[in-house]
């Protein structure tokens, strides 16, 4: 088996990185996603977000923001040479479990009912931009 350097991969509908990092890293035939927020690429307003003057989250939407992820993680899997049904590990991180989980975990049935692949949601304090959820993935190519 020849040993391949990974490959660092970056969508060009994805949104940018908000730090020095690839959107997904190609390693064999692995492919791992950086946090892919709801954030679009070229524009400053997040789907679903609501803030104020200084920055800070007045309201959002959660099913706005799992919509916008969801499509970004298809972005990124589909220039990477992958596609949704290679998806096998997901992990989601939520801002407010007790508040978004429900929501949250019908739109990801929706979107997953022919493609399960493992998944893990934990709720965090707070996600580097002013959004709700991330998700972090493993897909094969």
């Amino acid at each position: 088996m020849k040993n391949t350097p990974p490959d660092n991969l970056n969508a060009s509908k994805a949104p940018e990185p908000v730090g020095l990092y690839p959107h997904a890293r190609r390693v064999g035939n692995l492919l791992f996603l950086s946090g892919v927020g709801p954030r679009e690429r070229g524009v400053k307003q997040i789907p679903g977000v609501t803030l104020d003057e200084e920055g800070n989250i007045t309201s959002y939407d959660i099913e706005a923001q799992c919509h916008s992820v969801f499509k970004n993680v298809r972005y990124i899997l589909e220039e990477a040479g992958s596609k949704w049904e290679n998806l096998v590990d997901v992990t989601v991180f939520l801002t407010n479990m007790k508040a978004d989980f429900q929501t949250y975990n019908r739109l990801y049935a929706e979107y997953f009912k022919d493609c399960q692949p493992c998944r893990t949601t934990v709720e965090v304090n707070a996600l580097p931009t002013p959004i709700a959820i991330e998700l972090k993935c493993i897909a094969t190519i």
